[in-house]
């Protein structure tokens, strides 16, 4: 029997967590049955002035795990890992290229574990190795969204697993659900296990000191959201302003704001004078971690956030009470439709209290059995062609509970497109002079080019 090595794709910490869980989990198999090698992507748009992974705490214990730890961006460099793809032709050389590189031998098998199968580098490399099984694994409430695109059907049929941490437990993930892929828990005990590792590392930051001193009972958590063009920059530090006064009236007097890696320095400098109009005490912990290990050293008593997953797995792992601020905002924001980042913020804004409407800030316990259909629902109008078999149930959603939705879950506009219930005849009227204007469009380009 030839050898198996087993590549695991990281770009995040908290990926390389999920996968370290998964592993102690035995969903690889047991330690020693095959090479494993950490195959680590820096994706962000300048790597070398980032923050990279290795840089941060936790990174040793988990790479641990591995036989070896090699870089994807030295691998293919000059080459931007979120822009560079093998052409067709060029696979077969690429291939024997990465297995002299990474001492792979040609007649040994090669299993892959990626995440965001839909673009680079995971595509890059599933395109490569064209004869490896594919297991996917999700590390945040995106996996229960959609497939963001149409993938090659045999790259789909060789989707084997899609890992996922049970953020919401008793909703199931749709993401690669049209290629019959089977959702697998990472358990909670081995993840939770790992982040407790991961806190344990980074014990002797000093930067941590004054956490564990004034113990602040509030963590507001950035997203840096004009980075990805949702918001503007003034704008998003708006809102965080506005999660430092939302727990200032829910009572906080000593808050931690736990910035994006990539955000700027102004946006701490911003906040640090609204908490000092406020008159309470703001530390901005920029020390290269996780939020999960400011959590386990913080001990707070309320997370705040937008969307990110890190207000879920505050409640799901360390049972802290959350609450959401501009959800609605973002969402009305968020272009296309078919933005990934539309199902996380619809099931933060449908299950999280908000902060600006005095709403008791709460632990999440399990998904209500109407979430799934809503998700389900939304999928559709995402991704159509992908799911055409859900049309019939998301018509249904819409006749039942379309006038008690926020707008940005269903845009009028959206409804007219797809010819779903919810959509005003002036609304359809006005889609269909639109196609007929691009239809004429492309006639008279036609026509033209003759």
């Amino acid at each position: 029997m030839h050898r198996t090595t087993q590549i695991f794709q990281v770009s995040t910490l908290y990926g390389a967590a999920t996968l370290a869980a998964a592993l102690d989990a035995g969903l690889f198999g047991p330690g020693g049955a095959a090479r494993r090698i950490l195959l680590v992507s820096h994706n962000a748009a300048v790597p070398e002035t980032a923050l990279r992974l290795d840089e941060m705490h936790g990174y040793g214990p988990l790479a641990a795990r591995f036989d070896e730890v090699v870089s994807w961006n030295e691998a293919i460099s000059p080459y931007h890992p979120s822009a560079w793809g093998p052409r067709g032709s060029d696979t077969v050389l690429w291939q024997r290229a990465l297995r002299l590189l990474w001492d792979i031998g040609e007649d040994e098998r090669v299993d892959l574990a990626v995440e965001s199968i839909q673009a680079n580098p995971a595509r890059a490399l599933v395109a490569i190795f064209s004869e490896a099984s594919v297991d996917v694994y999700a590390d945040g409430l995106m996996s229960y969204g959609p497939t963001r695109e149409k993938l090659p059907l045999t790259l789909g049929r060789r989707v084997r697993r899609l890992l996922h941490l049970d953020l919401l437990p008793g909703l199931r993930p749709l993401l690669l659900s049209e290629y019959g892929v089977e959702p697998v828990v990472v358990p909670d005990g081995a993840f939770r296990a790992v982040l407790d590792e991961v806190a344990r590392d980074a014990a002797d930051d000093p930067l941590l000191a004054p956490v564990r001193e004034e113990r602040p009972t509030a963590v507001l958590l950035g997203q840096y959201l004009a980075a990805i063009n949702i918001l503007s920059a003034d704008e998003e530090e708006d809102l965080h302003v506005r999660m430092l006064a939302g727990a200032v009236r829910a009572g906080h007097r000593s808050l931690v704001f736990k910035p994006h890696p990539t955000a700027p320095a102004g946006y701490a400098a911003t906040l640090h004078k609204a908490a000092a109009d406020a008159g309470v005490r703001l530390t901005v912990q920029d020390a290269p971690l996780l939020a999960e290990t400011l959590y386990e050293h913080a001990r707070p008593e309320l997370v705040v956030g937008c969307f990110s997953t890190a207000m879920v797995t505050a409640s799901a792992y360390y049972g802290v009470p959350v609450a959401r601020v501009g959800t609605a905002l973002v969402l009305d924001r968020l272009r296309p439709y078919q933005n990934s980042n539309r199902i996380p913020l619809a099931l933060v804004d449908h299950l999280v209290p908000d902060l600006e409407r005095d709403e008791t800030p709460a632990v999440l316990g399990a998904a209500p059995a109407s979430l799934g259909a809503l998700v389900r629902a939304m999928g559709f109008c995402m991704q159509p062609r992908t799911y055409p078999a859900l049309r019939v149930e998301a018509e249904e959603w819409l006749r039942g509970h379309l006038a008690g939705s926020p707008a940005g879950y269903f845009p009028a506009l959206r409804l007219a497109e797809l010819g779903l219930p919810g959509s005003s005849a002036a609304t359809r009227a006005r889609v269909r002079a639109a196609r007929a204007r691009r239809k004429v469009g492309r006639v008279v380009r036609r026509g033209g080019g003759r």
